[in-house]
């Protein structure tokens, strides 16, 4: 992703603010809610409003512009009170409930506190923000009041509400079109054409280019309905379609969710989040004509991004495997085909990110389609050989060869320039992005004495997915009958390791380096990017377990989760972006690890903390990341001020902590479900898992914690399917 704020201390070398670095001077501790669908997403304030407050990321945006910069309510001229705000537990729709001030006249009250209620219900469906004002008289009078909706738009680019400021624009008109709709128009440099179209039912008393205005006359116990509809482009919003249009939203989300697996447990905390988790994750899906594919984030990554499709996928892969399938199509249609510098991109590369803007179509930002990530290629592979593990589907696998073996072209190509066997980054034109790992802020990627590291980068865990890579592709390779190429997939990845091991390794500080520079110089410090190269497996167990001994020393764990740079490091700052804060997604593939190489007593001191974090967070939700301040008793986590929330890969860290401390394998090709040495964290005394599908099998798993060891059995089976307990030393 492109990156945010990145605080920095006064040691050690500044640099230069980078070209997409998002504003953090709003607080973050405004109330926020979110909704989206398909391309459109919106983020409200608690009253439902948006744009009541100046210079805000708020606003309804529709492919990456926003198309209504303020909607906002007032009653006589004032805002109303707040009473309560609420998503639904599905994010179907956001509920607001507000009463009105006292309202006084030539100081006479005319109105008390409390006596009307408005009943606020928003959603998105289509292109389209429908709300539903329910008006109600609770008084023993008959009443009258004014209720005025503002509305305006700077048609801003994502990138200008960023922070980003254009020399240039385009021109925008606003017209009336009969007694209850308004067009707000932008004719953009980039020649398109770009409308919001407002529409009310009833029509308003009083109807202007930026205001409608209604009078009411409300007997007691009289309640009044008031539709508001807002189309992006070409759609034409009917108000009066608020209620099927909200019954084909909550129909297509449960049709679309109708396969995946269910969780429950027995601690009710972990139940909300895993609800709120599951509910986000559909929300941040997209139809597109490749399949559905998991958006990365809101407000600023709401679109397609390869590594967090990928990385979500693989999160989500044991309870819904459908998504990797829908990911792994759409980055193959897009894979780059030629060479284009100012793209980052070359033949075989996975995208990084694509933008539907003015800013991106007039190439002001390099982000229309950019492949400036050097991780998106393996974990493309690494995907489509998990996938096929969990789900058997060789149709699909044979579908995406080509994609595949275009892939490994590029790793072994142009991905590996000096042809010393790692995988390395340097972005070819001056508007991409300096660092393309994960970890991409300016100052992500240093040496021990703070040094921001230069030349071709080949960072630690990116050596790691390509050794993952490799080895499922051999077994893809294998099942497709291309026994030479798998042999030498094997053999390159077992090369690729000795070499990792002779050259990353730091003995003095019992881990992996960072990264290697362009003068093939270890970054000698100590991150989390380490415990990454034990989710790929390439890592050697001694050493394996002298790194996830590190990670959760003081130094490293907060109390809350692994830190990206340890205390002590020369750039370390538990309110940076990169260099010390805490990303679950982050949290979550280092657990993975840990399971991986049978250390499942440190998956539970991870799960456990990102636990408790996620029972301070509003909704139960997991944001991108967090402060790395240290825990504290009596309080929780510190946020990060722009920190994306909903956000793909924290929605799916609890189902891969899940996994992780169940240790679940899959084997299609035996019709067979394991766990691996699993272990329960103290927090959870029961897992039930139902619906969980293999091929055409189905079963529902009970896993029970007794101490040390846990006990399963099967209250439902279909198909076949064996179920096994597998525990090795």
């Amino acid at each position: 992703m492109s990156p945010k704020t990145a605080a920095q201390p006064a040691s050690v070398p500044a640099y230069t603010e980078e070209p997409f670095y998002i504003s953090a001077a709003q607080s973050a501790t405004r109330l926020r809610r979110v909704l989206k669908h398909n391309d459109t997403f919106a983020v409200f304030d608690g009253q439902g409003d948006f744009g009541a407050a100046p210079g805000g990321a708020d606003g309804l945006f529709f492919r990456d512009t926003r198309f209504l910069s303020r909607l906002q309510l007032l009653v006589n001229d004032g805002a109303p009170l707040l009473l309560g705000s609420n998503l639904r537990d599905d994010n179907a729709a956001l509920v607001v409930d507000l009463t009105n001030p006292d309202v006084f006249v030539d100081q006479q009250m005319v109105l008390p506190k409390d006596t009307v209620h408005f009943l606020r219900t928003i959603f998105l469906w289509k292109d389209t923000a429908y709300q539903r004002l329910g008006v109600r008289n609770y008084g023993a009078q008959t009443i009258e009041l004014q209720l005025s909706i503002l509305f305006a738009n700077d048609f801003a680019d994502l990138f200008e509400v960023r922070g980003t400021h254009r020399q240039r624009r385009g021109s925008a008109t606003t017209q009336l079109r009969g007694a209850a709709q308004v067009l707000l128009n932008y004719q953009g440099l980039d020649s398109e054409l770009r409308r919001t179209t407002l529409t009310f039912d009833p029509p308003p008393d009083r109807l202007a280019t930026n205001e409608a205005v209604y009078r009411l006359r409300l007997a007691p116990g009289e309640m009044r309905p008031i539709f508001v509809a807002v189309g992006c482009n070409e759609t034409e919003p009917r108000p009066s379609a608020f209620l099927p249009a909200l019954i084909a939203s909550r129909r297509a989300m449960r049709h679309a969710t109708r396969d995946n697996a269910s969780v429950e447990t027995s601690n009710s905390l972990f139940n909300e989040m895993l609800c709120r988790s599951a509910a986000d994750l559909e929300m941040l899906m997209t139809d597109t004509p490749e399949g559905r594919y998991p958006y990365a984030g809101i407000p600023w990554y709401s679109t397609t991004f390869g590594r967090d499709g990928l990385i979500t996928a693989l999160q989500m892969l044991w309870w819904s495997p459908t998504v990797a399938r829908g990911v792994l199509r759409r980055l193959a249609a897009y894979q780059a085909k030629i060479t284009d510098p100012a793209a980052d991109a070359e033949p075989g590369k996975i995208l990084h990110e694509m933008r539907g803007g003015e800013m991106a179509a007039l190439h002001e930002v390099p982000f229309g389609l950019y492949y400036g990530s050097v991780d998106s290629t393996p974990l493309f592979v690494l995907l489509a050989g998990l996938y096929l593990e969990r789900t058997g589907d060789t149709r699909t696998i044979e579908e995406l060869w080509p994609s595949i073996e275009a892939a490994l072209s590029w790793i072994d190509g142009p991905g590996d320039p000096d042809g010393d066997g790692f995988v390395e980054y340097q972005r070819a034109a001056a508007q991409g992005l300096a660092n393309q790992g994960w970890k991409d802020s300016q100052d992500a990627i240093f040496h021990a004495d703070g040094r921001l590291a230069e030349g071709a980068i080949a960072l630690a865990e990116v050596q790691g997915y390509v050794y993952a890579a490799k080895r499922m592709a051999a077994r893809c390779a294998r099942r497709l009958r291309h026994d030479a190429m798998a042999r030498k997939l094997d053999a390159q990845a077992d090369k690729l390791a000795a070499s990792f091991e002779a050259t990353f390794w730091c003995p003095e500080l019992e881990t992996y380096a960072l990264a290697l520079d362009g003068r093939k110089k270890q970054c000698a410090v100590r991150t989390s990017n380490a415990g990454q190269v034990l989710f790929s497996g390439i890592a050697d167990p001694q050493r394996a377990a002298l790194v996830a001994k590190g990670l959760l020393r003081p130094a490293f764990f907060s109390g809350w989760g692994i830190r990206t740079v340890a205390q002590g490091e020369a750039r370390y700052n538990p309110m940076s972006y990169h260099d010390g804060s805490v990303w679950p997604h982050d949290n979550a593939l280092i657990a993975l690890g840990f399971s991986r190489y049978g250390l499942k007593r440190q998956v539970e001191a991870v799960f456990s903390g990102l636990f408790g974090a996620g029972t301070y967070m509003e909704h139960r939700r997991l944001p991108e990341l967090f402060c790395g301040f240290r825990q504290q008793h009596g309080h929780g986590p510190t946020l990060y001020p722009v920190a994306c929330a909903p956000q793909a890969w924290a929605s799916a860290t609890p189902f891969a902590l899940l996994k992780a401390s169940l240790g679940l394998e899959f084997d299609p090709f035996a019709n067979e479900i394991r766990l691996c040495n699993p272990l329960l964290p103290a927090f959870l005394d029961e897992v039930m898992l139902r619906n969980l599908q293999l091929g055409e099998s189905q079963v529902d798993l009970r896993v029970r914690r007794h101490k040390d060891t846990v006990s399963l059995d099967t209250p439902r089976i279909s198909g076949g399917v064996r179920v096994s307990l597998v525990y090795s030393s």
